[in-house]
């Protein structure tokens, strides 16, 4: 896909329609081919831009405009249906291209294998990059009955390619009792849990970094997101998940690319999932963009 096969219908909320002039480029991914409980993901990120429409331009917690910050919607990779391995190739391919052109990239998901070629990409980018990763799960298997490409191991993969220690994981409340014996003992700096309190206190050590931030919705919640393929009760809420994202922003970090993932619009007929991501989107755009 190229950047001027731009998607033919909304866009997120105050995009501009050049490309050149765009610091940041965002771009949907949706792909659900791997989940394990609902699918639907897939339709998250054409749903986050349109509710975005119901958004102020202006961030009264950052104290600036959309405006402030150029920015590109390129529209949904088109990915190749049921194919994850072809899928996540087209994801990279399309990710480089941003790179390419000395543009952040910032992603809407989709399940969270997506995050995976994402940060291959980026790391060669920046080959001291660290992964902050929000989310419920701890998605540090090696496979998933089997299965090497599942939403169940993106943070393995990334952990293996990047080094342990420059993992950052926070909110995480689920997972196999391998899993977190492998985050508590692996060299990851792992939070479960809580988001806010130990993300404040583990950013100054990143000050000066190049840093990935990944989101999974259902760090937050239930009663914040229903609307996500595999719910879990015992979440932050939507305030502190937009402090999370403040903290980030107003820290010494660089931020060089980001996501949020795994909306699955059909599972919140109020929509309340879809909103609260967009405005997570709107604040990543005006907090993480230099």
């Amino acid at each position: 896909m190229r950047f001027e096969e731009a998607y033919s219908g909304n866009v997120f909320i105050g995009a501009t329609p050049e490309l050149e002039a765009a610091q940041t480029v965002i771009y949907g991914m949706p792909m659900d081919w791997t989940v394990s409980f609902r699918p639907g993901s897939r339709f998250g990120p054409k749903r986050v831009r349109e509710v975005s429409l119901v958004l102020e331009e202006y961030s009264p917690y950052l104290r600036k405009e959309l405006t402030d910050v150029a920015y590109y919607d390129a529209g949904d990779i088109p990915l190749a249906f049921g194919n994850p391995e072809k899928s996540i190739a087209q994801i990279g391919d399309f990710v480089a291209q941003v790179l390419a052109q000395k543009k952040m990239p910032l992603g809407i998901g989709g399940e969270h294998l997506v995050t995976w070629p994402v940060v291959r990409e980026v790391y060669k980018y920046y080959p001291d990059l660290a992964i902050i990763h929000l989310d419920a799960h701890t998605d540090l298997r090696t496979d998933y009955e089997g299965e090497e490409y599942s939403h169940a191991t993106p943070l393995r993969k990334i952990a293996e390619l990047i080094g342990e220690e420059n993992v950052y994981q926070f909110g995480i409340r689920s997972g196999t009792k391998e899993e977190f014996d492998y985050a508590e003992q692996g060299g990851i700096h792992f939070y479960p849990f809580e988001v806010l309190a130990p993300l404040n206190e583990a950013l100054p050590a990143l000050a000066g970094r190049p840093v990935y931030v990944t989101v999974d919705i259902d760090v937050l919640d239930p009663a914040y997101a229903p609307g996500t393929g595999t719910q879990e009760p015992g979440g932050i809420n939507s305030r502190e998940l937009l402090a999370s994202i403040h903290a980030i922003a107003g820290s010494d970090v660089q931020v060089v690319g980001a996501d949020l993932v795994e909306v699955a619009p059909a599972y919140d007929p109020t929509e309340q999932t879809s909103v609260v991501a967009a405005k997570v989107i709107r604040e990543m755009l005006i907090g993480f963009s230099r």
